[in-house]
């Protein structure tokens, strides 16, 4: 289309080009039919004043002169406006303009650093269609792949249903999570996670494989992440017993690293609104991914009118409990929550009496900013197993990002690069250290959660 209207711009000028000439020229083409070629008034003047006539030959010339500059200014002009054209169109074939430039490259952040694990080279998972760019597989086979929604294949439980582990192929194990959208909130939280990611691709991130439907049921098919959630892991029958120091702050840079992407790299930025322990989940290389999306919002979405207030108590930001205001620097709260459920080993919220709790902020902030205090209210687990240079660094990090005023709290970037210096270079970090000992790694450093 913009080549057309260009040639026509082009044609029109030829067009307007030819007059030019035609009309500047000293010399006409032909006599004019009215009038004589040559006037006898004029004869008689010639002959009886010669000195007029020469004088009228050189103001002849002279006009001559500057039709002939004029012409030569009028298609130098025109040259350079056709010229500059063909500039213009030549350079927005060859690059696109800055609008689209941006858009090209927002959309290659969002494709991540990663390619989700694709169900096309499983040829017995039946595949009925596509919700966008997501694979809809066969529902029967989701429900058999989950031995019929066997409660030994639980995995974990939501607010609108549990997510099952599944055999879909011999060599494909996957997480199921199972929704009765029954209410419009449950309905509207599938359709948002499938949307978020199915645009998301990120190691920190959780892979989306597929989806299913029927009924009032809606299946999400994610990859499948061995080592469960981060709250099982510190909170359930080991007590962190397999997190050392180390491997825990790979977790926390693991976490941050997902944060910055949504934040930052995502177009429109993600808040992801529901961060918590239980939505950190762990590979088999204890890799954290991001998970849940159900209640994640793009940003310029979160006007407290048109979404309803959720989250988990314990990792609301106060701004977003009390007044509805939701940013980045409510991501930003939670995971300083997550970073104190690292550093101390508790829950967010734990009850003292039946009808009372305590929050682990408010609790632990006295005794974060006391480095003679600090030291005792470390796990058991890793207490004296690090640097306390380095412990007093993360708890620094923690109360900002726990500030009670959003102002206060740090981007999720500048945690991310108070972090990095912490973690050894094994576990994705900078730190170098002499020797990292064989329990800090992985169990299974060659085995990976995705087939």
């Amino acid at each position: 289309m913009k080549t057309k209207l260009l040639l026509l711009f082009l044609m029109l000028l030829l067009i307007l080009h030819k007059p030019i000439w035609t009309l500047a020229s000293p010399y006409p083409l032909a006599p004019s039919p009215q009038v004589p070629p040559f006037s006898p008034i004029s004869t008689s003047m010639s002959a009886s004043s010669p000195g007029i006539v020469m004088g009228a030959e050189q103001q002849q010339m002279d006009s001559h002169k500057k039709m002939v500059i004029a012409i030569a200014v009028a298609s130098t002009s025109l040259g350079a406006v056709i010229l500059s054209v063909l500039c213009i169109w030549i350079y927005h074939t060859k690059y696109p303009s800055k609008s689209k430039g941006k858009n090209v490259q927002r959309s290659d952040a969002e494709k991540g650093l990663a390619s989700s694990p694709t169900l096309s080279k499983f040829t017995s998972i039946k595949l009925v269609g596509k919700k966008g760019g997501v694979p809809i597989i066969d529902y029967k086979q989701v429900e058999k792949a989950t031995g019929n929604y066997k409660e030994s294949n639980i995995l974990g439980e939501g607010g609108f249903g549990c997510v099952y582990k599944a055999h879909l192929d011999d060599n494909l194990e996957v997480a199921v999570k199972k929704l009765h959208c029954e209410n419009q909130y449950a309905e509207q939280e599938f359709e948002n996670e499938v949307e978020l990611l199915s645009k998301i691709q990120h190691p920190n991130v959780i892979s989306l494989l597929g989806c299913s439907s029927n009924e009032d049921t809606r299946i999400i098919v994610y990859e499948l992440m061995h080592n469960g959630s981060l709250e099982t892991q510190l909170h359930g029958p080991s007590h962190g017993a397999a997190l050392a120091w180390h491997l825990r702050m790979k977790i926390a840079l693991d976490t941050a690293r997902g944060l910055k992407y949504l934040h930052e790299h995502c177009y429109p930025p993600v808040i992801h609104r529901d961060l918590k322990s239980s939505n950190i989940l762990l590979d088999t290389k204890f890799n954290a991914k991001l998970s849940d999306f159900g209640l994640a919002i793009t940003n310029g979405t979160q006007n407290k009118n048109n979404i309803k207030l959720s989250g988990t108590l314990g990792y609301v930001a106060p701004e977003y409990l009390l007044d509805g205001k939701l940013t980045d620097k409510s991501d930003v709260y939670a995971f300083g929550v997550v970073l104190l459920e690292l550093l101390l080993g508790k829950k967010p919220v734990e009850k003292l009496a039946p009808a009372q709790c305590q929050s682990i902020v408010t609790w632990a902030m006295p005794q974060l900013t006391d480095r003679s205090k600090l030291p005792n209210i470390v796990d058991p687990v890793i207490k004296d197993t690090m640097d306390p240079k380095h412990l007093y660094q993360v708890a620094a990090v923690a109360v900002l990002c726990v500030q009670p005023e959003p102002s206060y709290r740090p981007l999720i970037a500048d945690v991310l690069h108070s972090l990095i210096p912490l973690v050894p270079v094994e576990l994705g970090g900078t730190l170098k250290v002499a020797q990292l000992p064989q329990q800090v790694l992985p169990a299974d450093p060659h085995e990976d959660s995705r087939p």
